[in-house]
């Protein structure tokens, strides 16, 4: 499946709940063949992404619009491990480089996503009648904290439903984006049938999509909570923040290099069921 102009004959296709754990398990497999490199871009992608929310105004809206390309980049550099190759930086940038149309389809899907996202943030403060950000700045005091405004803040019952609607809002506009990237790079469509197929594609995979979510919570929160108790034990507590952040980091670039299953397993051939088997 090479990066070219052409485009790819693609068949929406509905697989068992089961696929849901063989996308995670495949994740972890293939970070584990290049752990390095995969790690590293998406190091990259999160300097970058700190770079960008210093620039005022603009900075953030750049960083949302990337995001839809930075999960099409991962899928590329996936593809890449499986063909025993070693992926680089040049996965974020080769799906502005096939034809012009395609550049500008997935520009105008970034796009749409980072004004969807704003749409998102500045309803969900309305919902919540501006509690959250009321909390994210008696946060950002620090030790300077007043406990008794930080347990008021925490106990407005509008910052719950500020936080059920972002969340809420924010997994339905996944549903569209999740695969349309990949779609435009490898099967020429348009952003409004992108956009459609994309969310036809996780509608009919909904069970198998659940189970996936459900492995990676439970990844992360076993992981957490395995670390957290080593430490206690070690008497090194003071150790967590520090190695939670790297912990993060690997979980974090473990989702995304599943993300290319997903998308061959629910348009294309179907996940490799022998990967885990093969020897490289």
């Amino acid at each position: 499946m090479s990066a070219s102009s052409s485009s790819m004959i693609l068949h929406l296709q509905t697989v068992p709940a089961r696929n849901g754990a063989l996308w995670v398990r495949h994740g972890l497999k293939v970070f584990q063949r290049k752990p390095l490199a995969l790690t590293g871009l998406f190091g990259i992608f999160m300097f970058l992404g700190f770079a960008l929310m210093l620039v005022p105004a603009l900075g953030p809206l750049l960083l949302l619009a990337t995001l839809p390309l930075v999960s099409l980049g991962f899928m590329l550099a996936t593809h890449q491990v499986l063909q025993a190759q070693t992926p680089t930086v040049a996965v974020f940038v080769a799906p502005l480089q096939l034809t012009p149309e395609r550049r500008r389809t997935q520009l105008t899907l970034g796009a749409a996503y980072a004004l969807a996202t704003v749409a998102i943030m500045f309803f969900s403060d309305w919902v919540d009648g501006g509690s959250f950000a009321a909390l994210q700045e008696l946060l950002g005091k620090g030790g300077d904290v007043d406990e008794a405004a930080l347990e008021a803040a925490l106990a407005e019952p509008r910052l719950l439903w500020g936080a059920v609607t972002r969340l809420g809002l924010a997994t339905l506009l996944s549903i569209p984006f999740w695969h349309a990237p990949a779609l435009v790079h490898w099967g020429g469509q348009g952003a409004l049938q992108a956009l459609f197929s994309s969310t036809l594609g996780v509608w009919r995979n909904k069970t198998a999509f659940a189970l996936s979510a459900a492995c990676w919570g439970g990844l992360a929160l076993g992981f957490s909570s395995l670390l957290t108790l080593v430490l206690s034990l070690l008497g090194l507590g003071k150790l967590l923040p520090m190695l939670m952040l790297p912990a993060g980091l690997m979980l974090s670039t473990m989702f995304y290099s599943s993300l290319y299953f997903t998308f061959v397993d629910c348009f294309m051939f179907g996940a490799p069921r022998d990967l885990l088997s093969e020897k490289r």
